[in-house]
Order: structure tokens, then C-alpha cells, then sequence
């Protein structure tokens, strides 16, 4: 079986590239055999990192000839069905499943997380395109509503991000044992730069500058290479206290290593929380979109407030840490008996794709 894969790859985000990560070990779990090729920005790297053949993500021509000879295509997983970001987006993902219908291949969506999509035309686009499709699966509820609510007609499942299917207990990081962190020895924070008229960086500054000054250290992960890096460069800067921010171009089973080892999370990347909830680590997540709100309920774990709404402060994010720190079996218990279905379930996700190009 040849199957071909369509999402956010090859631009060096540590969370897409995960979610590619996982559904690739999640097909080779059920088909050993199964040969993939992913549409990437790319092809050079996404080959030699993950063992499967790619081709350039822009050159429609030949992602034409390539569907023409494969056994289907996967849509997703990630935030591909969204206007936010811009205008083209919706209509090369859709575009993409549009060649693949033409030429009378299966379609597959992936565990996708849905919208926002604004604009009446992106959901004319989506509506359309989806109603085509084999089968569809979101990562949440609130995408399933959303296509519900444009006129998705497709029967849709709910399915875990494929992330939570990847196994992290023999991913380990070199530059942690250079600096001498052991496991929970300090506390992760995950940021991203955001348009927001709230000063959600001083916040956040301010509420590690207390856990530092209370014994915590502070660990800056990166997860969007430079992007993050320099986020994280500008909110260590706000802060009086010292910390350290981890090189932006770890692996990705670094970087889960990283989250998946410290004691707490402080986080913004939706990935960011996933990796903590593979290792069952608490976190608490800093929200500027529906989808990190819908994952936080997911797992059971608090959202402090989101970077455009100004109805917190440091002193509220501070003292949600001390509350996780002060109860921890409890609350990590708690979060690993939301996980354990999750992550059996992930994988299953491509069982129901190898299925669905079987027919």
C-alpha cells in the first residue's frame, strides 16, 4: 500500500513535525510494509529524518502524478482547515484533496484540529471539500462542532492528536545532562510571540521570576526553532532572575524529552502540552486559541488565561503553580488516568486510514 501525506511539513515546527513523526510509527505499526511519501517544504530533510520519500509540497504537477499511482491520501494531522494565519491556506489543503478526488482516490482525514475559519468563502471551500471525503476524524470536540456548524454532512470521529501516540520513554536529551538537570529538577515554559494588547510577557515573567526565587529553575524550550527562541530570549530578559533557555534546534524527541522530564509545564505551543502529557507531567497552558483550551480540558488540566484577555497576572499563574507543586501524586495521577485511553487510541487513528484505503 502506497499512501501519500498532506499537513504543515518540512518547516521546521517541532509540533507538525511530531504529528508526522507519530502517524508515520502509527502506520508502520499496523502495516509494516506500507510505503508513505510526504508532501513537504523540504523533501531532503523530511526523507533523511523519517525514512520515507517526499516530494515539494508546491509543485502540483507532480503531487498529481504521485496521487495517481498511490492507494489513497492523508489529510493532516494538525491545524490545516483555518483562515486565521491567511487566505491561502484552506485552499491548498482542500486543493490538495480536490486533485486526490478528481483522480478517484480516498481520502482520509487525519485527527485534524478545525478553524478558526472567519471567512464565508473558506467555508464554502471546507464544506464542499469535506462532504467528499471517505472519512473524517478531528482531535476535539469544538472541531467537530465547527464542521457541523458549516454544513459537514460526513459522519466525524473524535480522536486523540496523533502526538499522544508516540512513546516517550526511551527519548533523552544530551544538552539536559550537560547542564546538569536531572528529572524534575526544574520547571518547563514553552511561549510564543502573539499579537496582544495584554502584557502576557511581563506575566509570565514576573510568575517564574517568584518560582525561581522559591528554588525552581526555569528551563525556555523553543519549539518553533529561532521564532520561539528569540520569544523566549525576550521574556528571560523581563525576568530579574536567572534561567536557561534550551538551543532551538533539538531534536524533537529532545524537546519531548525536555517537557516530558521536568517537574511542571508552563506552556503556550498546543504541542508543548502534549509532549507533557505523554510522560504525564503536569502543565498549566497560556491560551490564544481554541484549540490549546480544548486539549487543557482534554487532559484535565487549568488554563490560566489567554493572551489577549487581561483578567490575569503573574501572582495568579505563580500561585496555580504552587497549587500543582504542593498536591503533585495527586494531580499527576489524576492527568495520567485522562492519558492512558488517549494514547492507545492515537494509533489506533491509522488503523481506521490503512482500513479506509483498503475498502
Amino acid at each position: 500500500m502506497h499512501v501519500v501525506l498532506s499537513g504543515y511539513y518540512g518547516f521546521d515546527n517541532v509540533g507538525d513535525d511530531a504529528i508526522l513523526l507519530s502517524i508515520i510509527q502509527s502506520l508502520k505499526k499496523w502495516q509494516n510494509d506500507i510505503e508513505i511519501t510526504v508532501l513537504s517544504n523540504n523533501p531532503a530533510a523530511t526523507e533523511q529524518t523519517y525514512g520515507v520519500k517526499a516530494v515539494n509540497r508546491w509543485k502540483m504537477k507532480e503531487i498529481r502524478q504521485l496521487l495517481k499511482t498511490a492507494d489513497g491520501l492523508i489529510s493532516g494531522g494538525g491545524s490545516l482547515m483555518q483562515d486565521q494565519t491567511g487566505m491561502k491556506t484552506i485552499p491548498y489543503y482542500a486543493g490538495v484533496i480536490q486533485i486526490a478526488k478528481w483522480l478517484k482516490k480516498p481520502v482520509f482525514v487525519y485527527a485534524q484540529g478545525m478553524g478558526p475559519i472567519n471567512h464565508s468563502l473558506s467555508k464554502f471551500i471546507v464544506r464542499t471539500v469535506f462532504n467528499k471525503v471517505e472519512q473524517i476524524t478531528v482531535r476535539d470536540r469544538a472541531s467537530l462542532a465547527l464542521l457541523t456548524e458549516i454544513g459537514v454532512r460526513k459522519e466525524t470521529m473524535i480522536v486523540p492528536d496523533p502526538v499522544m501516540g508516540l512513546n516517550g520513554n526511551d527519548f533523552h536529551c544530551d544538552w539536559l545532562e550537560n547542564e546538569s538537570l536531572s528529572a524534575d529538577s526544574y520547571i518547563s515554559v514553552s511561549v510564543r510571540d502573539w499579537p496582544s494588547a495584554v502584557a502576557y510577557k511581563e506575566k509570565i515573567a514576573h510568575s517564574l521570576d517568584e518560582l525561581a526565587r522559591q528554588g525552581e529553575q526555569i528551563v525556555f524550550l523553543p519549539m518553533h526553532g529561532e521564532h520561539d527562541f528569540i520569544t523566549s530570549q525576550e521574556v528571560a530578559a523581563l525576568m530579574k532572575e536567572k534561567s536557561l533557555i534550551a538551543p532551538a534546534d533539538l531534536s524533537i524527541e529532545e524537546k519531548i524529552a525536555v517537557i516530558g522530564q521536568s517537574q511542571l509545564l508552563i506552556g503556550m505551543r498546543l504541542h508543548s502540552l502534549i509532549f507533557s502529557a505523554i510522560y504525564a507531567t503536569p502543565f498549566i497552558a497560556i491560551s490564544y486559541d481554541p484549540k490549546i483550551d480544548a486539549f487543557a480540558d482534554i487532559v484535565e488540566q487549568p488554563v490560566i488565561g489567554h493572551v489577549e484577555v487581561d483578567d490575569w497576572n503573574g501572582v495568579t499563574l505563580f500561585e496555580q503553580a504552587v497549587a500543582i507543586l504542593e498536591s503533585y501524586t495527586m494531580v499527576q495521577e489524576k492527568m495520567r488516568q485522562a492519558v492512558i485511553p488517549l494514547q492507545d487510541e492515537a494509533t489506533a487513528t491509522a488503523k481506521l486510514a490503512i482500513e479506509a484505503f483498503s475498502k
